[in-house]
């Protein structure tokens, strides 16, 4: 057994253990940030409990049995009694929850005017007075409004927020906030690092696991709305009666709390479960049966949310199959749904078999065209970057380009290519690095949130997709740290401009501890460890220089059998120098943003740092703007990435005393595999660039443990959802 695969065999022991003693109070991050730990602050205790004392709800739905539950967990849990469910105010602290409807108490007070504003699915949360007696109201026009401003109000209990003077107001920026999993029928997991899929088809529809309703829980309490149960490299038998009924048995479960179940369309199901022969959706016969299939998907799932699709891509099938455009596979599955109110994601990932000259601009050249062809109800569903979810990229050129077409942010939750389960990685500054972006295409201020939430080309509908992280894992993500990328991207969904820093700061504050000094230490460790993985794997602009399948580890040497999957396409690395240009004068991939986006990162003397290998082609001894040689500046910071990486160790050490032993043992394994994989993705690379640099690693630097034929020789089995590496230094 090599060291990685002993050390987290001890990791998972240790959590086996952990588990077996949960009874006795020991922590295994099934609670996820729903913990409700007693407050551990005498006066804002005392506040809390002379705030809530009593609870007027009538839980007439199970939307509001659920935040009548949630509510009764979270006092009991927060503030070690239970407060009373009542239908009337009997003394000072009462807190109202519900609808104008729903609540003679609500009714009665004048909000109208505030709650026109929030929407179908905001909330308000105010200190009042209701006849001379003090009390809280949580106020919404709709009943899952109400779940989640309960939800809200916790997540103030948890992080030790004021009650005082209480007067919040928030509503969704994005309409449609949605999980994606790729989760296969057999229960593996593509992309999947958090062991099998959470959907139990072999048990359903007669048995429902209570992690279900635990899952519909924690997305609630983000605003998540919508799940996508199935990959996107889609098996029809999903559709077929067999499965609709387990389908129907989950969106049972989920619809309480404001969660519409989705399915992946797989556009060859007519012919596979139709018995037709082919899948044209300009052919009548074609058109027929995909409605009628929707229609059936509808009787089981009433309230259904629609289609995702990826067609045309990775050998896919799809309408160019029949020389038909994405629009017109789109718009056939867009006028069976409509009817019932459903929507079409169809996804811009799309490159063909046919090796272009260069693999970023497809997604564009493809889509852009299109702009204004699409049914009023699709969506268009686009990676936040051209290539594919690597440490980094710049964001996707479509933002900004398809003002007719609303197109929907596609963020990747689970590290397919950022350590996976093992690698403390905080995506909130990725996400928000993102969102910030300023595509210009309505002048300075066209972010790349604006375009998403809708503001920037009044989109009438909007979304945004993570693909999932979650799997049958007892702490659900595979480490515990997985579990804040899950949260940062709900927050961030909910309102594209929150700060990842907050974010990260809620996330501590209810999933480990509220000690002040303990939370700026780990809150500091998060915010830098997305720069400290760019920097260990791909520094300066380089993308897609991992190991070829799995993508575990490095491997700019690999050769997978295909230009465009083969790092050598992308680094181009050779005596001369390194990096891809996408100028004039090269790809020309530039032409697909805006002027003064085109312009900065055209130009050597304004492209950022952390973007030049992508855009430009550097020679080794060329100066950067630290003074130092392109190639001293990658040793430099690909010696960064690890140094970071121990200073997060050191850090994690710290806060001992302030986290649970349990978390802390594993979370501290962790680290110690990312310490060691840092390395090997420093040594191994910069040995195989130095065979074209041909210039010595600085000796103030750490020197390679091992040959460049020793990196090579690493081999990861082909397990793909957690790949083990063998002889890894």
């Amino acid at each position: 057994m090599n060291g990685r695969s002993r050390l987290r065999t001890l990791i998972l022991t240790g959590a086996a253990l952990a588990l077996v003693s949960t009874a006795a109070g020991a922590e295994d991050g099934y609670q996820l940030w729903l913990r409700y730990e007693p407050v551990g602050d005498a006066a804002r205790l005392r506040e809390y409990r002379a705030a809530l004392t009593q609870i007027v709800l009538e839980p007439s739905s199970p939307t509001l049995r659920a935040a009548s539950d949630e509510l009764a967990r979270g006092l009991r849990g927060l503030l070690g009694a239970s407060a009373p469910l009542s239908r009337a105010i009997t003394q000072d602290g009462a807190l109202v929850v519900g609808t104008p409807a729903t609540s003679s108490v609500i009714a009665a007070l004048p909000l109208t005017r505030e709650l026109t504003r929030v929407g179908a699915e905001g909330y308000l949360i105010r200190a009042v007075r209701v006849g001379g007696r003090r009390a809280i109201v949580v106020a919404a026009n709709r009943e899952v409004g109400a779940l989640y401003g309960v939800f809200h109000l916790l997540r103030t209990l948890q992080t030790h927020g004021s009650l005082q003077g209480l007067a919040v107001t928030s509503t969704p920026k994005v309409q449609l906030r949605l999980l994606n999993h790729w989760d296969n029928l057999d229960r593996s997991v593509e992309r999947g690092y958090a062991g099998r899929s959470l959907w139990e088809w072999d048990r359903l529809p007669d048995s429902l696991s209570t992690r279900y309703r635990d899952y519909a829980r924690a997305n609630a309490s983000l605003g998540i709305n919508g799940t996508v149960l199935t990959n996107v490299n889609a098996n029809a038998r999903v559709l077929t009666p067999e499965y609709l009924a387990r389908v129907a048995a989950l969106a049972g479960v989920f619809r309480p709390y404001g969660i519409r179940v989705y399915l992946t369309a797989r556009f060859s199901a007519p012919i596979e479960i139709g018995g037709l022969r082919t899948a044209d959706p300009l052919d009548p016969a074609v058109r027929e049966w995909w409605k009628r299939k929707t229609d059936e998907i509808y009787r089981y799932v009433p309230d259904f949310g629609g289609f995702l699709v990826k067609a045309n891509s990775e050998g896919q099938p799809g309408p160019q199959d029949y020389r038909r455009t994405h629009a017109d596979g789109a718009n056939m599955l867009a006028d069976a749904v409509a009817p019932h109110g459903g929507v079409v994601m169809w996804r811009a990932f799309v490159y063909s078999n046919e090796v272009p000259t260069d693999r970023t601009k497809q997604a564009y050249d493809e889509f852009k065209s299109l702009d204004g062809t699409f049914r009023e109800n699709v969506f268009v569903q686009v990676k936040n970057g051209p290539l594919d979810f690597q440490p980094r990229e710049p964001f996707h050129p479509l933002f900004g380009a398809m003002p007719k077409t609303p197109l929907m942010m596609e963020f990747q939750i689970t590290k397919e290519y950022l350590g996976q389960d093992t690698h403390l990685v905080y995506l909130g500054p990725y996400f928000e690095e993102t969102l910030d972006a300023d595509t210009y295409a309505k002048g300075k201020g066209s972010t790349i949130a604006k375009v998403v939430d809708g503001s920037l080309h009044a989109y009438r509908r909007t979304g945004m997709a993570g693909v999932a992280n979650i799997g049958s894992d007892r702490n659900w993500t595979g480490s515990h740290f997985n579990q804040a990328n899950w949260f940062a991207y709900g927050r961030l969904a909910w309102d594209p401009n929150l700060s990842a820093a907050g974010i990260a700061e809620e996330w501590i504050r209810m999933t480990f501890t509220n000690d002040r000094v303990a939370v700026g230490t780990i809150r500091s460790m998060m915010l830098k460890s997305r720069e400290a993985v760019v920097d260990y794997m791909t520094p300066l602009g380089l993308a897609h220089i991992m190991a070829t399948g799995h993508h575990y580890g490095p491997g700019a040497w690999a050769d997978a059998g295909r230009a465009d999957w083969n790092p050598s396409y992308y680094h181009r690395a050779d005596t001369a120098g390194v990096g891809f240009d996408r100028t004039a004068r090269g790809s020309n991939a530039l032409e697909q943003y805006s002027a003064p986006v085109r312009d900065r990162y055209a130009s050597r003397t304004t492209v950022p740092d952390s973007l030049l290998l992508w855009f430009h082609r550097v020679g080794w001894g060329e100066r950067m703007r630290s003074g130092r040689t392109l190639w001293d500046e990658l040793v430099h910071r690909y010696s960064a990435g690890v140094d970071s990486v121990r200073s997060m160790q050191q850090a994690w050490d710290a806060v001992r005393g302030a986290v649970d032993p349990e978390r802390h043992r594993e979370v501290a394994g962790f680290l110690a595999i990312q310490e060691r994989e840092a390395r090997w993705w420093r040594d191994a690379t910069l040995s195989y660039f130095q065979t074209f640099s041909r210039m010595p690693i600085p000796s103030r630097y750490e020197q390679p443990a091992h040959t460049l034929d020793y990196y090579r020789r690493v081999r990861c089995p082909a397990d793909r959802d957690k790949p083990r590496c063998d002889s890894v230094p």
